[in-house]
């Protein structure tokens, strides 16, 4: 029996040291968020069940990940500690309950509440009010030193003329990419975090400014001499040595009323300009969080809340209209570009009509959105109570962009139309249908031709290469080889993909 468990504990732990490079060092997670934590949850579940089970790679001994060999290491004087995880109220109430046992008193907690930025954690030292060294988080006990990386971001004085700033203060925040800057160069990297987490570990500071980074910063971790009472006031005076801070936070005095703030966080939380995977909470007072300590990697005076990773809420922009290739007319919801669970979402079915009559979906409408593995992202609920005078019905056209009048198909077991309106066309008549049939032909899961994908396919078909399936077989491999991003090599291997398909 413990052989097995052990078999499973290391399993584990491999599995979350390649899923931790990936996500610290690499900048190129390969799960999502929430099946990150779920790991790291299963992993520190069997040691306190096992007790015979210990590794140093464990989440629950190691922050980060180690510092990258590209840049200088640097030492921090405080550690860089990540924070413990509430999804439920249970969490909160478990976690305050902690807090009280440990100071074996019974007070009135106050909070200081901030909003979680999905981005990379970063700490600038300052040195008689001068910025000396900014660095990664790392594996929390040392980062990269990349200051000069750091200075780039407009957010970051790299001078506080003060005369209350301390001798020497390691200011800390978080380096990101609003939503509106992200949609420039989205094409180069997953999501925001990703891009940020790139562009600090370009080794030519050049290149780095070339990316709009900002900086919130949040918290300090060494200070020369401590006037502050309240991690509140600390935020305050940030602003006045000339850092960003959150417009959002808020000092918050009960688990109920914290609930309750997150409940109504997640609902808006598309209307930031950033993104945010939950809300942080901190004991306000500094001397007790003093009292409080640490323990190996986590404060125990502050807990992130973290916002569900499958669903999320976001706005209909507008309803789109796709045909696939059985001609079925699909709804789809332009929506506010929201992160759920580590991918940034823009699009979600809405399934057919009958679905948008029955939900009362309408453009303009606050709706929850989930995603699910690899569901695709679909609209759950309307908001109603978000719902004003600008929300507008969707009327579902009753002709496919093609001209030809839709139909929806009696089926003969049921003895019911089909939720489904289709393009009645059983060819290559309609475009829209032709073209996802060529798209399929062309998959995996039929003739498996490799450099022929759907853009392709799409990009043929505009410059009228492409109208039918045999068409690819008859290609002009020269005309191809002098179009924009294709050459006689790729051209001449796209001939032996599909000459191979035969």
């Amino acid at each position: 029996m413990n052989k097995e468990v052990e078999k499973i504990y290391k399993r584990k732990i491999k599995e979350f040291q390649k899923h931790n490079k990936l996500y610290y060092d690499k900048s190129a997670p390969a799960i999502s968020d929430r099946e990150f934590d779920e790991l790291k949850a299963d992993i520190i579940n069997l040691e306190k069940k096992y007790s015979f089970l210990r590794s140093t790679k464990s989440p629950s001994d190691s922050v980060g990940f180690k510092p990258s060999k590209n840049f200088e290491k640097f030492k921090h004087k405080v550690q860089m500690l990540s924070l413990s995880n509430a999804f439920d109220r249970e969490d909160l109430i478990n976690f305050e309950k902690k807090i009280l046992n440990y100071l074996n008193e019974k007070i009135l907690l106050e909070y200081s509440v901030e909003p979680k930025i999905d981005g990379i954690s970063a700490s600038l030292t300052y040195i008689n009010g001068n910025l000396t060294y900014g660095v990664s988080r790392g594996d929390g006990s040392e980062g990269e030193l990349i200051t000069n990386n750091l200075k780039t971001i407009k957010d970051i004085p790299h001078k506080i003329l003060k005369k209350n700033i301390p001798k020497e203060i390691e200011i800390r925040g978080e380096v990101f990419i609003e939503k509106k800057d992200f949609e420039k160069i989205k094409d180069n990297f997953a999501n925001p975090r990703n891009a940020a987490s790139g562009s600090l570990r370009q080794k030519d500071p050049k290149e780095t400014s070339k990316i709009p980074l900002k900086f919130i910063a949040y918290t300090f971790g060494f200070i020369s001499e401590n006037k502050f009472k309240n991690q509140s006031d600390f935020l305050n005076e940030l602003k006045s040595w000339g850092f960003l801070t959150s417009d959002y936070n808020k000092v918050i005095k009960s688990t109920d009323e914290l609930f309750i703030f997150h409940e109504q966080f997640e609902k808006k939380r598309f209307d930031l300009n950033y993104d945010i995977d939950g809300l942080v909470y901190k004991v306000n007072s500094l001397q007790l969080q003093k009292r409080l300590g640490f323990t190996s990697n986590a404060p125990r005076w502050a807990i992130a809340h973290k916002f569900s990773a499958d669903h999320a809420y976001s706005e209909i922009l507008n309803i789109d209209i796709q045909v696939g290739r059985t001609g079925a007319l699909t709804p789809v919801a332009k929506v506010k570009p929201v992160n759920i669970g580590g991918v940034v979402v823009s699009n979600a079915t809405l399934h057919n009509e009958d679905e948008i009559i029955r939900k009362d979906i309408r453009i303009g409408d606050t709706v929850k959105i989930e995603r699910a593995g690899d569901v695709i992202p679909h609209v759950l609920e309307v908001d109603i109570k978000k719902r004003d005078g600008k929300s507008k019905k969707f009327n579902f056209p009753k002709k496919c962009p093609c001209g030809f009048d839709t139909i929806k198909e009696f089926n003969k077991i049921t003895k019911k139309y089909d939720a489904v309106r289709r393009c009645p066309d059983k060819g290559f008549e309609c475009e829209k249908i032709a073209v996802e049939k060529i798209k399929h032909f062309i998959s995996k899961d039929a003739m498996n031709i490799d450099g022929l994908g759907k853009k392709v396919v799409e990009k043929f078909w505009d410059l009228k290469f492409i109208k039918l399936p045999q068409d690819i077989y008859n290609l002009d491999y020269q005309k191809i080889s002098s179009l924009d991003g294709w050459g006689s090599q790729s051209a001449s291997n796209l001939k032996f993909s599909i000459e191979n398909s035969k």
